[in-house]
């Protein structure tokens, strides 16, 4: 019999890559699932040895948490980043690696016409801590717009500017050069509201004509790295990415992280096979990224 401390069955089952929480407590709800022929219950918990259909077909259980992965993806412009588009546009999910249990959650969005840094892991709960306002972790992006922003300009989209859907500004801002009537700046955010960067400037009648993410995080895009091309992050890339979530709010601490990324689960990351592996050389304080699949 499981004990007390043993997982529940929905979790082992979205946990074994058979959908989400919600979607396997619908199906025991159905009916549909049995524990050693009997059928299964909600909250009923199950152990190593237990007898696990699905509509009578036996399903494999993997108990131990998956090791926990990190892409990062050079999206490029005609891209959407969700697993079905009703416009059956490309998504960026179909040029990413199998996984064999799970399924990718993506950090943030960028919207059909933003290129760039694209952050994706296996694991939902990291992606929900990337994501979480309180956190505030920095977006940098390259953009470039239609005229030059004036000092006065520069200071209101740092003091802050008013959107329909509230107050938003830039960390910072600078000159990034550019010809004739296009300019080029980086800037940087603490949020992701959709389309933020490019409202905020149109706001002040600059038109964005190319929006690239150029850093999340402690993340940055890799030279070299191609357009449609991802990157696996390896053990010391993700917690340099946690450890800018420790940093920015002092109720969370490094207990927290074990949850997310514990020392076992890091010695059973599975290595991937690559067609060209190089280092890409980062500036100090950033992390590092192998290059795995170089199209």
């Amino acid at each position: 019999m499981p004990q007390a401390d043993s997982p529940k069955l929905h979790k082992i089952l979205a946990q074994s890559g058979f959908g989400s929480r919600v979607e396997m407590e619908e199906l025991i709800a159905q009916g549909k699932i049995t524990v050693n022929d009997a059928p299964a219950h909600i909250g009923q918990r199950v152990q190593v040895g237990d007898h696990v259909k699905l509509a009578g077909k036996p399903l494999k259980l993997r108990f131990a948490p998956p090791p926990l992965r990190v892409i990062a993806y050079h999206k490029p412009v005609g891209e959407v980043v969700t697993m079905d588009d009703p416009q059956n546009r490309p998504t960026v999910f179909r040029k990413l690696p199998r996984l064999w249990q799970g399924k990718w959650q993506s950090v943030g969005r960028l919207d059909l016409n933003t290129e760039g840094l694209l952050l994706l892991t296996s694991s939902g709960e990291l992606a929900n801590q990337l994501m979480h306002p309180r956190f505030g972790l920095e977006r940098e992006y390259a953009v470039r717009v239609l005229g030059a922003l004036s000092n006065e300009e520069k200071q209101k989209l740092q003091d802050g500017v008013a959107l329909e859907d509230g107050p938003a500004r830039f960390g910072s801002i600078q000159d990034g050069g550019g010809e004739g009537a296009n300019c080029w700046y980086r800037v940087t955010i603490s949020e992701g509201r959709n389309r933020e960067v490019r409202r905020m400037l149109e706001s002040l009648g600059h038109a964005v004509s190319r929006l690239i993410r150029i850093r999340y995080g402690a993340v940055v895009l890799p030279k070299g790295l191609k357009r449609g091309a991802w990157m696996e992050l390896d053990v010391a890339d993700i917690n340099a990415l946690l450890q800018a979530v420790v940093n920015t709010d002092s109720t969370t601490g490094p207990q927290a992280l074990p949850s997310l990324i514990g020392a076992d689960s890091l010695r059973r990351q599975r290595k991937t096979t690559v067609n060209q592996r190089k280092r890409t050389r980062q500036p100090t304080g950033t992390a590092r990224a192998k290059q795995v699949n170089d199209r």
